[in-house]
């Protein structure tokens, strides 16, 4: 292979230029030149080789399995936040397969932070729903969703697919909603549900979701796999109007989301 490169490009980052490429042109899984392979082909050492493989396994690019190999890592899937859309309507519009593994379907007291968020009074029940979430039938997230008990007729539904069709059916349309994001780390239960390492990075999205007649009907945690999917958000950023005293404004940290 013609081996070109600048003066300045260290043999690492050569390697490394080279296997980017290679990874865009294979699929999730497939394997990767080994790092005695890359050693042979550039004529390096593993340690050079090694630093290259190092630095797309940083990127999440390639995952390195003890005593196998390095392959391809699976590519997440991206949400632009700032539509209401539920997990069943995106997976479908980017052409894949969403189901469940029903964990849990039941009525139950309701929590402070449901009775909160949903503005129920105290010692009032919920509707409590836990999902586990596939897409193409790899997991992706774990889903718990509280509803009012007067959504409980979709105990008595299919909820393998969307929650958000069997309320419409219902007649309780979702309308907007607001979310919170955060991190946490895989239980051993949430990783064995996941089908990933424990304490494995998750992100947590917690939602309340608001009906066409305005008030709550539902109140959403869900943890996804932070490999598996993510979340991207839009920010700008704005001036303050000028001062009095004809001072320009300042433009500040303050950001504010724009819908896409």
């Amino acid at each position: 292979m013609n081996k070109r490169y600048s003066p300045r490009e260290a043999q690492y980052q050569l390697i490394e230029r080279w296997l980017r490429q290679r990874v865009q042109q294979l699929a999730p899984g497939d394997p990767v030149p080994s790092e005695f392979q890359l050693a042979e082909q550039f004529a390096v050492s593993r340690m050079t080789a090694r630093q290259a493989v190092q630095n797309l396994a940083a990127e999440g690019l390639v995952r390195r399995r003890r005593g196998q190999g390095t392959f391809v890592a699976p590519r997440p899937v991206h949400r632009r936040e700032g539509s209401l859309m539920s997990f069943t309507e995106d997976m479908r519009r980017r052409g894949m397969t969403a189901s469940s593994v029903l964990l849990e379907a039941s009525l139950q007291p309701a929590r402070v932070s449901d009775l909160e968020a949903l503005q129920l009074d105290e010692g009032a029940r919920s509707v409590v729903i836990r999902r586990l979430r596939l897409a193409n039938g790899t997991p992706m997230a774990l889903e718990h969703a509280v509803l009012p008990t007067d959504c409980a007729a979709v105990l008595a539904m299919d909820l393998d697919g969307s929650l958000h069709e069997a309320l419409i059916s219902l007649g309780r349309v979702p309308s907007i909603g607001h979310s919170w994001i955060s991190a946490t780390v895989a239980s051993k239960a949430e990783a064995a549900l996941l089908g990933v390492p424990a304490r494995s990075a998750l992100i947590t999205e917690r939602r309340i979701i608001y009906s066409t007649a305005g008030s709550p009907i539902e109140h959403t945690e869900t943890r996804y796999v932070a490999d598996r999917y993510v979340i991207d958000a839009v920010f700008t950023a704005y001036s303050r109007p000028a001062s009095p005293d004809g001072a320009p404004g300042h433009v500040g940290a303050e950001l504010a989301p724009v819908a896409p």
